[in-house]
Formats: C-alpha cells, structure tokens, sequence
C-alpha cells in the first residue's frame, strides 16, 4: 500500500534516479500554493513548534480531521531527523492543485516534493509525495567493486538496526546471484523472535507489479484491451459515469481521477471486514472523480482495485488465485501470498510503527486481507526471483517498461519495501522492513549510491 493519504509524507509507488547540474538560485512561483510551500520549508526548517502552527493554518480540513496535527508532528520529526534542514534546488511542476520541487538537503540528499492541494479555494494542503533520489555528487559513492560494496552495506546495516532504525532483511545480488543476504532485528519484538532471510514481510505496493503483469497477461489472450472501459467487466461499479470514462490503460497509468481508499471512510470501518476485492469498494468507488481522465496523473490506490476485479471478471478466477497461478507458481515464488491478517503464518513479521520513543504494533491499521493495490507478503528470495523470471522470459507478456528494469516500493505505517533491479547492470537490490517507511526505502537508496560501475 504505497503513497497513500494514510500518512502526511506520501511514499512513492516507485523510486526514480536524476541527476541535476547546478543551477542558479530559484524560485518559488508567486501563486497560492507556491507561497504555501515557501512556508512549509521555513517551519521544516525552524523546528517543531512552527511545524505545529503550519500544520493548522495550511492543511485541508479534511485532511487533518482524518490525520491530527499530533500524528503529522511525529512523522516531521522522522524525516527532520533523517534530512536535516531542506533548501529549494528545482521547481518541477506548478499548478493549482500541485506543487513538485527538488530540495537539497543539510546532509547533501537530494529529495523530491510533490505537494498536493484542493483544487479550489481555499487550496489547503491535502498531502505530500517524498521521494529519495540520487544527487549531482552520486558517483563520488561510488565502490570500486563488489567486495568493497558489501563491506560498506554489513557496517551501514549494523549501524541502522543498533540505532533501532532498521529491521528487516537486505539483498545485494548480481545477475540473480545473491552477493549479500541478512536479515535484522525482530520478526516480533513482544517474543524476542529475530528476523531471519526466509521471513515473509508485508510488501504494500509492490503487488501493483505483479497486478500490472497479470493485466498484460490477459491483453495478450485477448481477454483485455487498454482501451476496455471499466462497465465492460463492472457492470454494477457504484458510479456510472466513472466505469463509462476510466479505461483499462487509465487505471494502469494512474491518469484515471480514481482517489484513494484510504480516508475517513477506510478509518471508521472494521479494518476486518475488509477481505476481498469487492470490500474495498465502498471506500472509494461511488466518489466523483478527481480529474477527468487522461488529463493528469496521481497515484491511486482505488484505481489498482478496480483493475484487481477487472482481472477476476477476465479471468474467471479471484485475484489472488490468479496471481498465485500465473504469477508466483511459474517465478517459484512459493513463500508469497495474499495472507488474511488473523491467519497464523509461520516466519511472518508483524509491523510496527514509531510512538514517540518506541514501537507499537500496526495490527489495527492493516486491512483484514491486502489487495491488488498492495498488502501482501513475500521474501526477499521471492522478489530476487520475480527479476530472474522477467529477465529470463518466463513473463514473456510483460511490457517493455517491466522488461526494462524497475525501481518499485510500498510503504505505510510499520511496513515498508523496495525492490531495484538493473538489467544493464545486473544488480538487483531487495529490502524489506517491518518498520515505518522510509526504513526501507532509504537503505536502498544509499545502496543503490554504492554500486559499482
């Protein structure tokens, strides 16, 4: 369950590598929400109690009676804590609703925002996408080879999980032979149970992969078409003029205006009642649609859900005995699956989620059973495993993009993942945490710094 309005800081449903020359000093524009931004990286930067004050005047309304200020503030102190203090370095993009810029950070990190907005007056901020991504000084990382490269990945491992900021299990590998393999921390802190390299972890949105995969799997039977609306397979999707308008190839592209799950609806309901495809549904799917299709682009979790039951109705199977089949099975991906929550599962970690100084479990916020936007578990083996199908053409139907190499993540409260593989190259990066994001996604990153040319 990647980027998602659960959290104030959205996490990307992938990762995305730049490199920036320096530039003379910018600007923000003149314009509502660029003056709210200008705003939010003075308070990041002056500390909590300005946080605090930003935090009520510029945020929707909506927004913060689903998160309060109190859970806003304890995510401001993780990512001050990891960045330090944050300098303009690029506008990206600046509209109305949307607001995206490069920062630099006090530790020389660069980071991408992508601050979205009400689309009409009076613009209150709704949330932000933070992405890590690679600096003009990256190749100075840079090892000189892989044994130098692992000895770098051991201490920096040991120095996250001794400082309680990781947990979980790091993969290195190499044209789909592992170079490093550990696993850290506790699987469930309550029972002193350690995490080993066999244990299954929540990997949110990377499902969207293996979602995306079995809807081209079923273009290339001829069961599917991009240009298929949703009432071809939905005729009873709660709002009509949503299924006439969003194409298969909206909801795969994120361009559909389908919103998110997650929201007040999702927080009043019975996290376990929540346990099929159909489920998920009354969160989203009779709200108006955000743009008009093809227009923009925004991350939706709703829209892979639509796409889950566009694969049922297809294929005549549920979505997770599809993927299970056609997926899993043919990659050897046998300690992957779709778990119920309540289910007993042997070497599953449970998730647990910063509260002030320690951590607590995140059971309560975890749906009775993941979807095709994200939830599952799997092992870092597993995604290993997943590259070397694609690479090796068992997952012939795939596209060019999935073909070409992909830098993919999932995150929310007490989980977090990432998944990089280079075909060029032929490194494959897999980490998987039963921590907050980005404890995940950040050890990839500087990983990824690390890899030799």
């Amino acid at each position: 369950m990647k980027k998602k309005l659960i959290s104030f800081f959205l996490l990307a449903a992938g990762l995305f590598l730049f490199a920036y020359a320096q530039k003379a000093k910018v600007s923000l524009p003149e314009t509502q929400s660029g003056k709210r931004v200008e705003a939010f990286i003075k308070a990041f930067n002056a500390g909590e109690p300005a946080m605090r004050e930003f935090f009520a005047n510029h945020t929707a309304k909506d927004s913060l009676k689903n998160i309060p200020i109190e859970a806003r503030l304890n995510r401001y102190r993780q990512m001050h804590e990891r960045l330090g203090s944050l300098e303009l370095h690029k506008v990206v993009e600046s509209r109305t609703d949307l607001l995206s810029i490069i920062v630099r950070t006090s530790n020389g990190q660069f980071v991408k925002l992508e601050f979205q907005f009400e689309a009409a007056e009076p613009f209150g901020l709704i949330g932000i996408l933070v992405e890590d991504i690679e600096g003009e000084d990256a190749e100075t990382n840079r090892k000189k080879d892989n044994n130098v490269l692992i000895a770098a990945v051991k201490e920096y491992a040991q120095k996250i999980t001794a400082a309680d900021e990781f947990s979980g299990v790091i993969l290195v590998a190499q044209n789909g032979i592992p170079l490093f393999e550990e696993a850290y921390g506790y699987a469930d802190r309550e029972r002193k149970i350690p995490n080993r390299v066999e244990t299954r972890f929540n990997i949110g949105s990377i499902n969207k992969s293996f979602t995306k995969l079995a809807v081209c799997q079923l273009i290339k039977q001829g069961k599917v078409s991009l240009d298929d609306p949703i009432n071809k397979f939905l005729l009873d999707y709660p709002n009509k003029e949503t299924a006439a308008k969003v194409t298969v190839k909206h909801l795969l592209d994120m361009t559909s205006g389908i919103g998110d799950f997650f929201g007040e609806r999702y927080q009043t309901t019975p996290k376990e009642k929540i346990r099929s495809l159909k489920d998920y549904l009354p969160l989203f799917a009779d709200k108006p649609l955000e743009f008009e299709p093809g227009t923009r682009n925004r991350y939706s979790n709703g829209g892979y859900v639509v796409l889950g039951l566009i694969i049922e109705k297809a294929s005549g199977v549920d979505y997770y005995t599809y993927v299970r089949e056609h997926i899993f099975k043919p990659a050897g991906m046998l300690d992957s699956e779709s778990y119920e929550k309540d289910a007993s599962i042997p070497n599953r970690a449970l998730g647990y989620m910063r509260d002030g100084s320690s951590w607590k479990p995140n059971c309560e916020t975890l749906p009775g059973r993941g979807s095709s936007a994200g939830g599952g578990y799997s092992t870092a083996r597993d995604l290993l495993k997943y590259t070397i199908a694609l690479k090796e053409g068992t997952f012939a139907e795939a596209d060019e993009e999935m073909h070409g190499g992909f830098s993919i993540a999932g995150g929310a409260p007490g989980l977090n993942a990432g998944l990089e593989w280079n075909p060029r190259s032929g490194y494959t990066i897999v980490v998987m945490s039963n921590f907050d994001p980005p404890s995940a996604e950040r050890v990839v990153r500087q990983i990824r710094s690390w890899l030799p040319r």
